[in-house]
């Protein structure tokens, strides 16, 4: 990690750097170092798998993305997020200001690969993109994952993960210069549309769904009654 508040921490990580994993003396374990600078040496691994740390401030003031790969692989990379990129949305501003995250989200993130896979923190999908439905009703990214996830949410199926290449199609918070999310936010500059944006999604209750109409029919027939009637 890289926040000094965490009291188990001791190893705190920088922006860039990669990890390692080195042999513990006692018991045969592998305890996970940050390595030192050694230009002369080739980059530290899991194995092949590289893991290198990004600083992303915004949700908290120290907060870190690890970016994962292997060089030669076929397969995606991967980006584990935490809070500063969701599928369909981003965290809330607990600590850190609007300019951190726009940083996090318009300079740190964006640089990496599109195919890269993230794996998010937390599995609110549906309301993310509820709220992203909102932000641009017109956008049919955002309609067809929003299908998507709720019959994944209906299944008890995860959402994550994503690609990054797919959140710029409908994640509003990386969708800063596009005209409709301007449009609804009423602001042009990138930090005045993301300081809109988290300001209404904050307040932003995702509309409850209708029941079906068999449900609604059996209401109206009082067909309920007996089973409410013995609570």
């Amino acid at each position: 990690g890289a926040d000094e508040r965490i009291g188990a921490l001791t190893h705190p990580v920088a922006h860039g750097q990669e990890l390692a994993v080195r042999r513990g003396r006692e018991r045969g374990r592998w305890p996970l170092r940050a390595p030192r600078a050694r230009p002369s040496r080739p980059a530290p691994q899991f194995g092949a798998i590289r893991v290198r740390c990004l600083r992303t401030p915004g949700h908290t003031s120290g907060h870190v993305c690890y970016f994962a790969w292997e060089d030669e692989s076929p397969d995606a990379p991967a980006l584990f997020s935490g809070d500063a990129l969701l599928v369909g949305g981003c965290g809330r501003l607990c600590e850190g200001s609007t300019e951190q995250m726009l940083s996090s989200l318009t300079g740190v993130l964006p640089a990496l690969p599109k195919d890269t896979k993230v794996f998010c923190g937390h599995e609110c999908t549906v309301r993310n993109l509820k709220f992203a439905l909102k932000v641009e009703p017109d956008n049919e990214a955002v309609k067809e994952k929003l299908a998507w996830a709720k019959h994944r949410d209906d299944e008890d199926l995860p959402t994550v993960p994503s690609t990054l290449h797919e959140e710029f199609l409908y994640n509003p918070f990386l969708r800063l210069t596009e005209e409709p999310v301007q449009r609804f936010t009423g602001q042009t500059e990138p930090l005045e549309v993301l300081r809109a944006l988290r300001a209404e999604h904050d307040n932003f209750k995702k509309p409850k769904e209708r029941p079906p109409p068999p449900a609604v029919l059996a209401l109206q027939w009082g067909l309920f009654g007996p089973l409410l009637e013995k609570k």
